[in-house]
């Protein structure tokens, strides 16, 4: 059984996709672009400032969910420019401090969504 979750505490889907699923006791969280989810316009200009957004949209998408970051099993990070990869870290390493840090992928990528510089996805396991 698979379930939407949905808040507006975080930005609407742009495309034909849900911002989470459900399905058993993971949470698949699709890719966050630093959207502040009341405006809709980009949030900052450094990448630093843009993953805090991003990192924001998917707490919102887990306290929908009933989860936390502390649930997090796994993430993706998308970059613009792998020269922001030490900033994004930083921001990163900020909000990811349990004692079991997620799995992660970090990619640069030729171009994201709107211009932006990062976009976050995650998986998140409730047992």
């Amino acid at each position: 059984m698979k379930t939407r979750i949905h808040t507006d505490k975080a930005p609407a889907a742009i495309g034909p996709y849900s911002q989470a699923v459900l399905a058993g006791d993971f949470l698949y969280v699709s890719g966050q672009l630093p959207l502040d989810p009341v405006s809709g316009a980009m949030a900052g200009d450094t990448a630093a400032e843009q993953a805090e957004q991003s990192i924001r949209n998917l707490s919102a998408i887990l306290e929908a969910a009933g989860m936390t970051l502390d649930d997090v099993v796994k993430t993706t990070v998308l970059l613009a420019d792998i020269a922001d990869f030490a900033a994004v870290n930083e921001v990163y390493a900020k909000h990811f401090t349990g004692a079991v840090l997620p799995a992660r992928a970090a990619f640069a990528v030729r171009d994201l969504p709107k211009g932006a510089k990062v976009e976050i996805e995650l998986v998140a396991y409730k047992g």
